[in-house]
């Protein structure tokens, strides 16, 4: 692209974030769907204590579980169909083809190892290192990113995810109780352009730059099993089996943010004229999770409840030059959000000494406390939650000197129907809604891996 093409190009860029349908999310793989398919046939209920490598999201304190380090790639695609029915319209309705709002599928490829790390310290304390990542678009897209207002509406978690890393380390403290501590790691990038133009949009003495930093937010979890603390001796103890897991995930996002400089002789003098756009996108709140599992010979239950902080959303999109508006307006098309409390139930039943099936049920209440937002037009729903899966681990297979562990899920999602009005200031009848809608759908989650150990 020449120079002479840069400035309307870059403007063009700007403005069609507020023109495109926005298909990234404030959720993210982790919270929305799962991120292995043990993970996604649980309902996230079995995921404080899941010994695989996404336990460096949920709980890292489960890395030292097993010895033995693992190698796991994965597939995840979630196919969406989420809908927006008019209910009532005036003469600004939005110009909306049918009912569905998005069908686009988010697809995620998954890599992630567990290794121990002891032979590399002085010490034979175990000390276990482990990391996850998760790339949209099956790894052809790194960073899927999209900030915008809708006169259609639009969902506020489903879409494309963005990029997915996490690295932790976890170690057993006191005999039956182990610590964990990971990060998630996300990008923040900004654009600087400095450029004179004239009226036609030839632009000349033009400086752009362009850096992306990442942000690096905690992880810390906690896992005891009782019969193992407190019952080491001890066949017949009621305690063996019973184990209760802690995790705290901090909040993080994704943001961009550009600030440019145009000056236009003869009309627009130095020092010219700002445009400047912070927006952040893929929020994940303050998580709290707390659950207790017990595990006999064949089979093990489990329940979590999990509270997300989505209160603290409302604050940080006060600085969002393209959603602020809805979070500072001052009738019912204010944006709103609420802390929510996720209860997950699941279990899973060993079939034989090969095959195991895992299955969980949750019910995940909107973080939205609103019926309206101004311009952005968030649409978000109550939704259950049914999982399903099976895992086949060979202990011997030819060539391999260790274990081979293949896992399927399934995972469905009902969004409850909810109505919602739409608000734009530019409508006659503003502060009056244009369109009152609707919204519910349906959501499949499809996933599969496979783990080598070593």
């Amino acid at each position: 692209m020449t120079k002479r093409k840069l400035l309307p190009a870059i403007m063009a860029g700007v403005g069609v974030v507020s023109a495109l349908p926005a298909m990234a999310s404030m959720g993210n793989i982790g919270t929305t769907y799962g991120v292995l398919p043990s993970d996604v046939a649980s309902a996230q209920a079995l995921s404080l204590f899941n010994g695989q490598v996404s336990a460096t999201y949920y709980n890292p304190a489960n890395l030292a579980r097993d010895s033995q380090g693992a190698l796991t790639s994965g597939l995840m695609h979630a196919d969406h169909e989420l809908r927006a029915s008019r209910i009532s319209n005036g003469p600004f309705a939005s110009p909306r083809d049918g009912d569905v709002l998005q069908d686009a599928p988010s697809q995620q490829v998954l890599l992630g190892m567990k290794t121990d790390l002891t032979d590399l310290t002085k010490y034979e304390h175990p000390l276990y290192l482990g990391f996850m990542l998760g790339v949209e678009k099956y790894g052809e897209e790194m960073m899927a990113f999209s900030s915008s207002t809708d006169r259609a509406g639009q969902y506020l978690e489903y879409g494309r995810q963005p990029l997915f890393l996490n690295l932790g380390g976890g170690t057993q403290i006191w005999r039956g109780l182990d610590m964990g501590l990971s990060a998630r790691i996300t990008l923040h990038s900004e654009a600087e352009l400095v450029a004179r133009s004239t009226l036609a949009g030839e632009t000349s003495y033009e400086t752009l730059d362009v850096s992306a930093v990442p942000s690096i937010r905690p992880i810390f979890g906690l896992n005891m099993d009782f019969g193992e603390s407190f019952c080491a001796d001890q066949a017949d103890c009621w305690m063996n089996g019973l184990e209760a897991a802690f995790s705290f995930r901090g909040y993080s996002n994704s943001s961009t943010k550009v600030d440019s400089t145009i000056t236009i002789p003869g009309t627009v003098l130095d020092p010219g004229m700002s445009l400047a756009v912070s927006t952040i996108d893929s929020y994940q709140p303050n998580v709290y999770a707390a659950g207790l599992a017990y595990n006999r010979d064949r089979w093990r239950v489990g329940v979590t409840l999990e509270m997300q902080q989505w209160s603290e959303l409302q604050n940080e999109l006060k600085s969002d030059t393209i959603k602020d508006q809805a979070v500072n307006a001052g009738g019912a098309d204010k944006l709103e959000f609420k802390d929510i409390v996720i209860p997950r139930v699941g279990g899973e039943f060993h079939l034989d000494d090969t095959y195991k099936v895992t299955g969980g049920l949750a019910f995940s209440e909107s973080p939205m406390s609103s019926d309206g937002s101004l311009e952005v037009n968030y649409l978000d729903n109550d939704k259950w939650i049914l999982g399903l899966g099976l895992t086949a681990e060979y202990k011997s297979v030819p060539v391999l000197a260790f274990p081979v562990r293949f896992d399927l899920a399934y995972q469905y999602q009902k969004l409850d129907s909810r109505e919602f009005d739409l608000y734009d200031q530019r409508s006659p009848n503003y502060p009056q809604p244009y369109e009152t809608v609707e919204a519910d759908g349906d959501v499949h989650v499809f996933s599969g891996s496979i783990t080598l150990k070593f």
